[in-house]
């Protein structure tokens, strides 16, 4: 009855991150979109202000599919880029709208946030490729090892997808419209700032336990 409990306790557990996860990586997703309208400076280097919190979803994605599977990431992927598609839809009407003229023209909405439509196919193509990409290395790391090393399966995973996001998203959103040195200079610093952020967040992993870690009483390793 203990190793019941337990084990039922952990699947609520895997439940709870999931549904954090989902979310964070959703909120993440939109927020970096409408962010990356701006090109700001690091340093010395420019960049798109949604290369702040964009690189969080690939940590994110890793968790949602270790909490709830390959199809929960794959789902949690397109629902994200549909809302992405919706909130531009919803962007673009709200501008089109006949403005309150006693509080002024608000010109600003649509100024700055109709833009966000190229920035958001740009996302909404890299993101799925690189995201369905990172997917599919992450389930086959985890076949391979099992259990052992889930740091790998973050790691080379991201390895690949994060070259991938950065090169599609940069290309598609700012080709034509900035230099090309400092286009250039966009795909490294993000390459850069997603590998560092990496770096930092992949123990979210072990946020939660699936069924084969060693701890879990569902015994056996995937």
């Amino acid at each position: 009855m203990a190793v019941i409990d337990l084990a039922d306790r952990h699947a609520r557990h895997r439940q709870s991150v999931l549904l954090v996860a989902v979310g964070a990586y959703v909120a993440m997703t939109l927020m970096a979109n409408v962010m990356s309208v701006r090109i700001v400076l690091l340093g010395p280097w420019a960049i798109d202000a949604g290369t702040l919190t964009y690189p969080l979803t690939f940590t994110l994605r890793d968790v949602v599919h270790k909490a709830g599977g390959r199809t929960a990431a794959r789902v949690t992927i397109l629902t994200a880029a549909v809302l992405n598609l919706f909130m531009v839809v919803a962007f673009w009407v709200t501008a089109k709208l006949p403005p309150d003229l006693s509080v002024g023209a608000q010109r600003e909405f649509g100024a700055v946030l109709v833009p966000v439509a190229r920035i958001v196919v740009a996302s909404i193509v890299a993101q799925v490729l690189a995201e369905l990409l990172d997917t599919e290395i992450y389930h086959r790391v985890m076949e391979r090892l099992g259990g052992r090393h889930q740091w790998a399966r973050v790691v080379l995973s991201n390895a690949v997808s994060i070259p991938t996001d950065s090169v599609v998203f940069a290309v598609i959103a700012f080709a034509g419209n900035v230099p090309v040195s400092a286009l250039v200079q966009i795909m490294w610093t993000n390459v850069l700032l997603k590998t560092l952020t990496t770096a930092f967040t992949w123990p979210l992993i072990y946020a939660v336990r699936e069924p084969g870690d060693p701890e879990d009483p569902a015994g056996g390793h995937k």
